[in-house]
């Protein structure tokens, strides 16, 4: 019973820590750091909302995806002024 309890507590952990995970990344234009949150579907021609460190949330239209190495580019354009950036998201 105490092994099962402990099992129990064990894999609750582990759900609810991987629920807060974000995407991790690099606005290249600006320089600051970004967020895509966990559960957004980041494909061309999607929206999505992203968190920056400089002007906090921003939506951006997903234009293209390319994976370098270890590093994913997302090509954006920002629904707010229209203006072309480049998202520099961590692979791992």
């Amino acid at each position: 019973m105490m092994l099962r309890s402990m099992l129990l507590v064990v894999m609750t952990a582990s759900l609810v820590g991987t629920q807060a995970l974000a995407w991790d990344g690099t606005n290249t234009t600006s320089g600051s750091s970004i967020e895509i949150e966990r559960g957004q579907l980041v494909r061309s021609g999607r929206t999505i909302e992203v968190y920056d460190s400089e002007r906090g949330y921003k939506e951006y239209d997903v234009d293209s995806i390319r994976r370098y190495g270890r590093s994913v580019e997302i090509e954006a354009t920002d629904t707010e002024t229209g203006k072309s950036t480049t998202l520099e998201m961590d692979g791992d």
